[in-house]
């Protein structure tokens, strides 16, 4: 790949360098179906862009408009899943603050629903860490399917990864491949990672062995000719010093009938590029129908001025070289101004493209009725959801279940990388995410429930701030013996607190620690 392509893709000699190393690349089985599903995401391909031939015989190009609904749909779910009301909860609540502190300084939660809309739309995406030892900062990047290369798999998740993007040294383009490892610094391989069986009959590959390690970043950068590079300042070998994996896998809760075995996900819209098609078909019919039905007015040789051509003869000038709707009526002098008005079919058209839209919707997860047209006659917004959308709900929870495990993951490894560059902070115990389910949730009245089940003794006070605050136990514990619990203050005022922007409110999902790193979903 040479100079800067509008797309990137693991370029050959990456794929050289993973082989020579013994791994096999399970990213060549997926690669045909991550293309295509990036080319509906863009509008792209022979479907939007053809060639049609006239009356005559001649071919000229045509051009499909598109309202992008592959991208909308992955759009809808990132937004859905993850926003600034997201958060992530320690029993320790020292964890709690410095998280809470870290991701707002680093943007983290917009840049995690940007990986979220890539996953949902490729079917992968990754968060990895990225350390700056010399300044000693930790920053998590995103990666979308193309980037993502995993090494070490099976049916519990993804245990080793490699990561290809590319960077600028001295103004020149580098691919450069990161290899998140476990194992011993020293040793690019262990020897249950060159046997290639030894996890078979061994303990999982996600369970703390100390045999094992802690996991290393390698780092191997190569120019456009795929020649190897040494760019200043770059770590070849890393040891982060976590036993946690210093990755985390984004995939939609759904299984992957593309490819059997594969470590990929599958698109959200995979099984529905016939209803992206259909949605397209319909709303080009009305532009197009819309386009050609504008007034005709035709008008008598009278009308129209006459000027020398330069040989002699006259001709009439036109109103307009673009002018597609006045047209002069030859050797007529009757009827000097005649007006066509077509009649438009668009109320048709328009209710085959809501039948497009709510397929679209079914298919994809959302339910029957989330695209749906209002009279107004546009689509409703992820704030406008209607709470009694069971399907909706359904597949929500799904990928909330999917996705926390991955959350939890990158930050345990991100606390562990930390404490390694000399921070101080305790273990984290048992780690909580709270996602943002208003939109599809009665939380004022979920809250005010809660309030009455601790008035009536049902439930303890901790336990609602826990709930609603995103509190560990141990400071939940805290507020609720110094009287500072919002329960305690009862009535309708607590269950609006809630829907006026308390933050934590939400389902609770919990990931309690175990003494074994977490498994990947």
């Amino acid at each position: 790949m040479q100079g800067l392509d509008d797309e990137y893709w693991v370029p050959e000699h990456v794929r050289a360098f993973l082989r020579g190393l013994g791994f096999s690349l399970p990213l060549e089985d997926m690669e045909p179906h991550i293309r295509a599903w990036d080319r509906w995401m863009r509008a792209l391909g022979d479907f939007y862009d053809y060639r049609d031939t006239d009356g005559v015989g001649r071919v000229y190009e045509v051009h499909r408009r598109s309202i992008h609904p592959a991208m909308r749909a992955c759009r809808e779910w990132g937004s859905l899943l993850l926003n600034d009301r997201t958060q992530v909860a320690c029993d320790d609540q020292a964890c709690t603050d410095w998280l809470a502190a870290w991701m707002a300084r680093t943007g983290f939660l917009a840049s995690a629903q940007e990986c979220v809309v890539r996953a949902f739309g490729l079917g992968t995406g990754a968060w990895g860490l990225w350390v700056d030892a010399e300044s000693r900062e930790v920053r998590v990047r995103r990666y979308d399917a193309r980037m993502v290369v995993p090494l070490t798999w099976d049916e519990e998740g993804v245990t080793e990864c490699a990561f290809v993007t590319r960077a600028f040294w001295r103004g020149r383009a580098v691919d450069q491949v990161q290899l998140h490892l476990k194992g011993a610094a020293d040793a690019f391989f262990s020897p249950s990672e060159s046997s290639g069986g030894a996890a078979a009959t061994g303990p999982s590959r996600l369970t703390d062995d100390e045999s094992e390690g802690t996991y290393r970043i390698v780092t191997a950068c190569f120019d456009q000719d795929g020649n190897r590079v040494e760019p200043e300042g770059v770590c070849p070998v890393y040891d982060t010093g976590s036993a946690w994996p210093t990755f985390s896998i984004v995939k939609p809760a759904i299984d992957n009938t593309r490819v059997d075995m594969s470590p990929y996900g599958q698109s959200v819209f995979a099984d529905a590029v016939d209803a992206i098609q259909a949605v397209d078909l319909c709303y080009d019919a009305m532009m197009s129908e819309i386009d050609n039905g504008k007034m005709r007015v035709f008008l008598s040789d009278v009308m129209f001025d006459v000027e020398r051509d330069g040989k002699g003869g006259r001709v009439s000038i036109p109103f307009g070289r673009q002018d597609c709707t006045v047209f002069r009526k030859v050797m007529s002098t009757e009827d000097t101004i005649h007006e066509f008005a077509p009649t438009l079919r668009t109320e048709a058209q328009a209710r085959a493209f809501r039948v497009a839209l709510q397929t679209l919707g079914d298919l994809c997860g959302f339910g029957i009725n989330y695209f749906d047209l209002e009279n107004v006659g546009y689509v409703k917004t992820a704030t406008e959801v209607s709470a009694d959308n069971s399907a909706l709900m359904r597949n929500i929870r799904r990928h909330e279940h999917a996705l926390e495990g991955a959350i939890a993951g990158i930050c345990r490894a991100l606390l562990a990388v930390e404490r390694r560059l000399g921070v101080g902070l305790p273990d984290e115990g048992g780690i909580r995410v709270t996602f943002d389910d208003s939109i599809i949730t009665d939380t004022t009245a979920e809250k005010r429930q809660d309030m009455d089940e601790v008035a009536a003794g049902l439930m303890e006070p901790w336990e609602y701030r826990a709930k609603w605050y995103g509190e560990g136990e141990v400071a939940a514990r805290r507020g609720g013996a110094s009287g500072g619990s919002a329960a305690s203050r009862g009535g309708s005022d607590g269950g609006n607190a809630a829907q006026d922007g308390v933050p934590g409110r939400g389902r609770r999902r919990e990931e309690w620690a175990t003494g074994a790193p977490a498994r990947m979903r």
